[in-house]
């Protein structure tokens, strides 16, 4: 196994040379930065699991160093330890508040550095394996988190609430207080226009996080969301969750990750909807039905859905909606039996909303 990567930023020679003598003695690898711009300028090249930085030096001081690097996707998840002459909890606030993992107060023992480095870089290496989109991985991921004594609340809470088809979640207008995880089912977001026309801005599956983008930004519900069939939802309050973001850069970062729910996918959806013909906006909308809720995409896929609901996929009327995918039926592309619709050639529905 390769040895953990360690870059130490100190200004001080003494200080230096000894604490970084102490770290390869435990047999870890360590890079050496004499100031905070070298040691911002080698974390890139280095590519360190840890960093160890001193709080006062030249140039550039450590707060500077740590808010630098975390402006960066590629070295904002690093673990980061301050390094300080002082033991003044103004000092320790304003580190811990702008994301440092932890801090230790010079003069320090062999001992206590070596504690400190093991157990960030065990916390950083559990936060770091992947976790499934399920009701089990979700469970996983908060029994990692617990560990850092963030939520402990949010296992406790996590209610989950079963739903019904044609069951409301939660309503355009209304004021966002819990994370939605869809243990179970399919469920539907939408927005209506002043006339009560629906549009379907985005479908979730079985793993997917919902209703946080609102939360975050403090605003009312945006859009409507509804099951598609009988469905499982964890709730997950919105204390806990604030909680969970704001209490440590590595547990944000991860959950952010698992959050991250396809916003690429509907900016594309919205350029087909302004530019397309109709015909490439009804393949696309069951293109996006496979790769929503099917993985082996060789195989037929089937699903009971509205005309309605693939209409305000689409933006167009119902009308509209079933001739084109009447004419699909006669290219042997799909085909439909009441609400059923099986989509047989999801490839050239592929090359044909393009």
């Amino acid at each position: 196994m390769e040895p953990k990567k360690i870059l130490l930023i100190e200004d001080n020679p003494e200080m230096r040379e000894n604490t970084a003598e102490i770290l390869e003695l435990a047999n870890y690898k360590v890079m050496t930065a004499q100031n905070g711009k070298e040691g911002v300028h080698l974390t890139s090249e280095f590519n360190p699991d840890l960093i160890i930085c001193d709080i006062m030096m030249p140039e550039l001081d450590g707060y500077s160093v740590l808010h630098l690097l975390g402006k960066d996707e590629h070295t904002a998840n690093i673990p980061f330890v301050f390094l300080t002459a002082k033991a003044e909890k103004e000092d320790y606030r304003k580190g811990m508040t702008m994301g440092a993992d932890d801090y230790l107060t010079k003069p320090y023992d062999d001992v206590e550095l070596l504690n400190i480095v093991e157990m960030r870089l065990k916390k950083s290496e559990r936060l770091k394996r992947q976790f499934d989109r399920s009701a089990k991985g979700l469970d996983q991921f908060i029994e990692e988190a617990k560990s850092f004594d963030l939520i402990a609340k949010l296992a406790e809470d996590k209610k989950v609430k079963t739903l019904k088809k044609k069951e409301t979640i939660y309503t355009e207008g209304s004021y966002p207080s819990n994370v939605f995880f869809l243990q179970k089912g399919k469920v539907k977001a939408y927005k209506s226009n002043t006339s009560g026309k629906e549009y379907i801005t985005d479908l979730y599956k079985e793993g997917d996080f919902f209703g946080y983008l609102d939360l975050l930004q403090g605003e009312p519900y945006q859009e409507t969301a509804i099951a598609l069939e009988g469905a499982e939802v964890s709730m997950i309050p919105k204390d806990d969750f604030f909680n969970l973001l704001q209490g440590n850069r590595e547990v944000s970062s991860k959950f952010i990750r698992m959050l991250s729910n396809e916003i690429k996918d509907r900016e594309e959806r919205l350029l087909h909807l302004a530019y397309n013909s109709v015909r490439k906006r009804v393949a696309q909308a069951l293109v996006t039905l496979v790769q929503r809720y099917q993985e082996d995409k060789a195989k037929p896929f089937s699903m009971s859905i509205t005309r309605e609901d693939i209409a305000s996929m689409v933006g167009t009327a119902t009308e509209t909606v079933i001739r084109t995918l009447s004419d699909f039926k006669d290219e042997k592309l799909i085909d439909m039996k009441g609400s059923l619709i099986t989509v047989f050639e999801y490839e050239k529905l592929v090359r044909m909303r393009n």
